[in-house]
Parts: structure tokens; sequence; C-alpha cells
């Protein structure tokens, strides 16, 4: 197996800020707007190297989405932060509406998602929001699994044209890819080739699925993993070549069980060659404030409970 090591655990929000910065210096006509936490979606270094290219909106996201709609006709590729739960759920029908129904090249970063964010609690831990974007036609969902992914992402949602939902971590997390690797929207990340069980994961479950895959080979299993860091558009040649070897798969995502990774996966199998699976997600409940370890252990988002899913799913091959 191959082994991946964390290099020093960083936040997926300040890989993004790090990109947004790279993506203004290759492209003038990247811009960026905050609702009032440029800090804290870290566009702080991009509108102190480009103060005339930033823009500050307040607490105002539904604006601030329409502000971006009308930059992108000028030609600009605006990039609007803010909080997850707040720039999906708060203003849905704004980006339906202005941005993905016209197919406008907006870009969303929706920092702070998942379970991991923590001590906020539930009415911040957004959990649907990859289901909300990827409803929507034209909309591209990126969910990077590192630092190094989460710059290499941005820079790469700058130069694709349409509308892209780039969902970012609070909190420090490994940081184990290559930073020098391209992110190819659409095409999914071989981690770890194995031939017992295809483990799909996204975001912040990468690693955890690494780290279970490790403790699997010394049981003598052979786990593949995969990161899906586009959910939509899903490589689906990866999912279905790598299911249709191993007849057996898991899926992880720091999200609800409904309309997520897993149920993206799932149809594309029930579609083309049907396979037994089994989900690693947040089961249709909301979440609680507490550290975002106490956040993933509680809520069965850890490598153990990637192992105990692998066994259930071996028993139905």
């Amino acid at each position: 197996m191959k082994l991946y090591e964390n290099i020093q655990s960083k936040e997926l929000r300040a890989g993004m800020g790090e990109g947004l910065i790279e993506a203004g210096r290759q492209n003038p006509d990247v811009v960026a707007l905050s609702a009032d936490v440029k800090g804290s979606v870290k566009m702080d270094g991009f509108a102190k190297e480009f103060p005339d290219r930033f823009i500050q909106c307040g607490i105002a996201e539904a604006n601030m989405t329409g502000i971006a709609a009308g930059l992108s006709l000028c030609g600009k590729i605006p990039f609007i932060g803010g909080f997850a739960e707040f720039v999906t759920g708060r203003i849905y029908d704004q980006i339906r509406q202005v941005v993905a129904y016209s197919n406008k090249n907006v870009k969303i970063c929706g920092s702070h998602a998942g379970i991991s964010l923590g001590e906020d609690g539930a009415t911040h831990q957004t959990m649907e929001d990859i289901g909300l974007m990827k409803a929507l036609p034209n909309m591209t969902v990126l969910t990077p699994c590192d630092f190094n992914q989460a710059k290499q992402a941005t820079i790469a949602a700058a130069k694709h044209t349409g509308p892209v939902y780039l969902r970012l971590g609070r909190s420090k997390m490994p940081n184990f890819t290559n930073p020098d690797e391209p992110f190819i929207i659409g095409k999914a990340q071989m981690l770890n080739e194995g031939n017992d069980v295809s483990i799909f994961a996204c975001g912040h479950l990468v690693w955890e699925a690494l780290e279970a895959a490790k403790l699997l080979e010394s049981e003598g299993i052979s786990a593949e993993v995969i990161n899906i860091h586009t959910i939509k558009p899903l490589d689906k040649e990866a999912v279905i070549t790598s299911a249709r070897k191993t007849r057996a798969v898991v899926s992880c995502e720091e999200h609800l069980i409904n309309n997520g990774l897993g149920d993206s996966i799932a149809q594309v199998l029930a579609m083309n060659c049907p396979t037994p699976m089994e989900y690693v997600a947040v089961d249709d409940k909301f979440g609680e404030s507490g550290t975002p370890d106490e956040m993933l252990t509680n809520y069965g988002l850890r490598a153990k409970d990637i192992i105990a899913k692998v066994h259930a799913v071996l028993k139905r091959k």
C-alpha cells in the first residue's frame, strides 16, 4: 500500500485563500467578494494584494450573489466567500435564479462546511450543501481533501467557465497530497489500488479512508481508495471500473447520508453495475456543539467506522 504522510495539518479554507491569490496573479479578471467574513474565509490576503478587486458586501449574502452575477456579465470572474450554510441554504433562490439558471461564471466558496466546524453548533454546521448544489443544473461541485488540493481546486475553478461550488472546512486537517499535482475537474484521484473493496471518499474523510485502508491491509483486506474531489460532474468511469473490479463499495463523506456523494455513486452503480454498498455519512440528523474531533467521532466519521462498513459490505459480496 502507498503510504501518505501528513506534512502539516492545515485548514482547507486557507488553501482556498492561497489559491485565490495565485488565480488573481494569473488573471486580472479574478475578483473576490465577502459577506463581512474575509478573515474567516481567508480572503484577506487577496484583499491586501488586490484591494481594487475586492468588495466587502456586509452580511448580505443574497446581495453579494447578485453583485457577483453582474460582475460576471462584465467579463469578471467573481469568487464569493462566506460560511457554507449561508452561501448555500440562506441564498439558494438567488443562486438558482441569477447564477445557475443563466449559467453565470460565479464561484461560490463555502467555508466552515460539515460537522467538523465544531463548537458553532447545528445552525452553522451545514451538511446539506452538497445535495443543494449538485441538484442545480450547470453547477460544478468541488470537495478537495486537504490544503494543497484546496489551493489547486481554487486555481482550477478560476479557469473553469461556469458556476462552481467549492466546499471547504474550517478546522486544521491532515495535509498529504502532492502540492504540485494539477487539479482536474471531473477526474477522480486514485490514491491506493486494491482488489477487495472500493472506498470512495471526499473532503476530510479521504484521510480517514487512507487510515482505514492501512489498518485493513493488516487484516489481509486490499482496499482501493479513490478521492472523489469532484462530486459533479462525477467521474462515472472511475466508479464503474473500480466497482466492477472489487464488487464491494463504501462511500465516505462529511455530509448527510441523503443526497450527497453516496447517493451519486449509488445512482451510477444502479444504472451500470449493481454492487453491494455501504455509506459512511451523518445519519439524517443535525449536529451539535463540540470540538471537531468529538464531532467526527460521535457522528461515526472515523477510520474505525469505515472499517466497520467495509466488513459489512464484504459479507454481502
